[in-house]
């Protein structure tokens, strides 16, 4: 298998802090695999990193292949990787079908464009009632749904998922993670952070568990379920 997305010690420092200290991880084309950890860990700021919104201290991040820090995140969108950020970040003033159209802003192709969109409002039947409605007003949920529609609008090749169950009730997040599955069996690529760490387990492949900016453990998802270090620290047991 071909990795889509290759980190070798990744380094990322807010000022004088070490975020992320020296991390390796790599996501195969068609995976779908999860980083958990605690809150602070580093989870967050290796996902802005791959997608270009923070720059590395140290290491190197290759993306399809080629080296891609230094990119902005604009030029990593136009190659394929889109980032769902944590909080949802939907843009509220704007109605439902202006945010889709947002997610295909590095688009020039309006058919498939309008092909995709009808493809969303069928994936997310709660945003095809609420096309006209300001996205600021909708639910948590309905604003979740739409943030990853906005970014499947780019047609990403590799798919970063930030805490998409936070803040949202269990029907919800069960519906979010059925779609998430649903869009992954389609061929896309996923990284999915999660501090659920239980459904991000049964919902993954592959799983790394990251501690105080390092990666802890790796392996097969349904194996690290097993594990009693993860047991104990992440699923309350």
């Amino acid at each position: 298998m071909n990795n889509i997305l290759e980190l070798k010690q990744l380094a990322v420092h807010y000022g004088g802090i070490r975020a992320v200290k020296g991390i390796d991880l790599a996501v195969g084309e068609g995976e779908l695999v999860c980083l958990i950890g605690a809150n602070g860990a580093g989870k967050t700021t290796a996902l802005k990193a791959i997608a270009g919104m923070l720059s590395p201290a140290g290491g190197s991040i290759a993306y399809r292949g080629q080296p891609s820090a230094g990119l902005r995140p604009f030029e990593l969108v136009r190659r394929g990787l889109a980032l769902v950020p944590e909080g949802r970040g939907v843009f509220g003033q704007l109605s439902v079908a202006e945010n889709l159209a947002m997610g295909a802003y590095a688009r020039n192709d309006p058919r498939a464009v309008a092909s995709d969109r009808e493809r969303m409002l069928s994936l997310f039947p709660r945003l095809k009632e609420r096309l006209l409605q300001s996205a600021g007003t909708l639910s948590g949920g309905e604003q979740q749904m739409l943030a990853i529609a906005r970014a499947l609008m780019s047609r990403p090749r590799l798919l970063l998922l930030d805490e998409p169950s936070m803040g949202l009730a269990p029907l919800v997040v069960e519906k979010i993670f059925e779609i998430i599955v649903n869009v992954a069996r389609e061929g896309v690529t996923i990284l999915l952070v999660e501090q659920n760490a239980r459904l991000a387990l049964e919902t993954c492949q592959r799983a790394y568990v990251m501690e105080s900016g390092l990666i802890s453990l790796h392996g097969a998802a349904a194996g690290l379920l097993d594990d009693p270090q993860v047991r104990a620290a992440y699923l309350g047991e």
